[in-house]
């Protein structure tokens, strides 16, 4: 099977789905690596270094998607919503897609994707257990995310990180306080700690407390109680509005002594937690910074602008989304090994398995035959269920 890498579309996206180091294995596994010509440029991988490795590379991406029997994508259409819609009409009956397709943000790109007749994989999805764990790219690009959530926040404070003594006296650690203690939120305190700041941080899952001790950093215990905090795949459950409330109240203080605010908080297909408010961020001192990464899906600060950064009464709120990209040769690298263990798990002896005893199969399957089969999404968009090969017969 040839497996097909095109350019990546999306404005400002430097990744590439596949890096050159992974092609021998794929090629061991029988499938066949082709690529758009400077699809890996921008992350650092010119076209002669997938050469080198046995890929061929293509000058035409229409030819790409024409050739290949699976399209492997960072952003594919439905994640892409700027330039993804060029590339479906370019799908063809029985192709594979597999990337980012943001199942859970809208109905409609799913169903034509169905309607190409492609089986098309959702890496969101992807189970959080350990056979899945080498193809769990949420966790590869939310550790990206973490640590440059920091960078960026050390770059826009007024002040330094560590503790330093020096002639001029004592200088005092930044306070950094994490929301969200997942995969972003644990990597932010582990590098806040690396570069020499005080890091706390909150997470309505108990065993997140662990986690981040372990890291060094401080875990801010509130006297609320999540009703069933995380669900079975190890994401948070959305709360009501009577338990984020009190939560505020009770993170007024931290987030007022805080000199950098990293929120993590996001719940899969909705809308993110309103953590921050406006009255919060007036608390807060004159030159603090807060970076939300969750602002691709409103924010968890009430005063944040998805994809600006704007500065209110003093404070700096960073709204930047797709921070893997702006790191783009070890997101790569991350995403390409995770992309390569799932191709090999779905490609047996140079066919396709579509086994859906298989956890990870049966997770990340969004559409094959024409059909929504995932059921999940069709729980989640109420669609009716679907009509078996038996039920028809009778």
């Amino acid at each position: 099977m040839i497996v097909g890498v095109p350019r990546e579309s999306y404005p400002g996206e430097r990744r590439v789905a596949l890096v050159p180091s992974v092609i021998p294995a794929l090629a061991k596994g029988g499938l066949e690596v082709i690529v758009e010509a400077n699809a890996g440029m921008e992350a650092g991988y010119p076209d002669a270094t997938y050469t080198a490795k046995g890929a061929k590379i293509i000058p035409d991406r229409a030819e790409v998607f024409r050739t290949a029997d699976i399209i492997a994508q960072v952003l594919c259409y439905g994640s892409n919503d700027k330039t993804g819609d060029a590339d479906l009409p370019l799908l063809h009956k029985d192709q594979v897609l597999l990337g980012f397709l943001r199942p859970l943000g809208g109905v409609n790109t799913i169903q034509q994707i169905a309607q190409r007749n492609v089986t098309a994989f959702s890496v969101e999805l992807m189970p959080r257990t350990t056979r899945a764990q080498s193809m769990d790219v949420l966790s590869s690009m939310a550790t990206i995310c973490g640590y440059k959530a920091i960078l960026i926040a050390a770059d826009t404070l007024p002040r330094i990180f560590p503790m330093l003594t020096t002639a001029a006296g004592t200088i005092t650690p930044a306070r950094v306080f994490v929301i969200g203690a997942g995969v972003a939120g644990l990597q932010a305190v582990a590098t806040a700690r690396r570069l020499g700041a005080v890091a706390s941080a909150y997470d309505m899952r108990p065993a997140a407390k662990e986690q981040v001790q372990s890291l060094g950093g401080r875990f801010v215990e509130l006297p609320i109680e999540a009703k069933d905090a995380e669900d079975a795949r190890g994401y948070a459950r959305a709360q009501g509005e009577e338990f984020y409330r009190r939560q505020r109240e009770l993170l007024g203080k931290v987030v007022a002594e805080s000199d950098v605010v990293i929120t993590a908080a996001v719940v899969p297909g909705t809308k993110s937690p309103l953590l921050v408010t406006a009255d919060m961020v007036q608390g807060m001192s004159p030159g603090s910074v807060i970076v939300d990464l969750a602002s691709e899906r409103g924010g968890n600060c009430e005063l944040t602008q998805p994809g600006e950064k704007i500065v209110t009464r003093g404070v700096t709120i960073i709204g930047w989304y797709n921070l893997a990209s702006t790191v783009p040769y070890h997101a790569s690298q991350m995403y390409a090994r995770n992309i390569s263990a799932f191709l090999l798990h779905i490609v047996k002896d140079g066919k396709l398995r579509l086994d859906v005893a298989d956890e990870i199969i049966k997770d990340t399957l969004l559409t094959t035959g024409g059909e929504i089969v995932n059921s999940r999404l069709r729980e989640f968009y109420k669609l009716p269920p679907l009509v078996t090969a038996s039920q028809e017969k009778k």
